[in-house]
């Protein structure tokens, strides 16, 4: 799985942070950051649940084929 954020769209509201915090950071400056932009596989549900509840719908997960 690969995690492509679009910043254009995102609104660095914390949401994807709180629900997986190993993979997306809100720093201090506002902006989002992906800490792992292919997660490892115990992290994927968590990262599915992130993009599923972005409120912006700025997340999206490219599957391994």
């Amino acid at each position: 799985m690969k995690v492509v954020v679009d910043f254009d769209v995102c609104a660095s509201n914390a949401v994807c942070m709180g629900i997986a915090p190993q993979v997306f950071e809100v720093r201090d400056d506002g902006y989002l950051y992906v800490l792992q932009e292919e997660p490892p596989a115990e992290l994927h549900d968590a990262v599915r649940q992130a993009a599923a509840n972005c409120p912006t719908g700025a997340i999206t997960l490219v599957e391994d084929e």
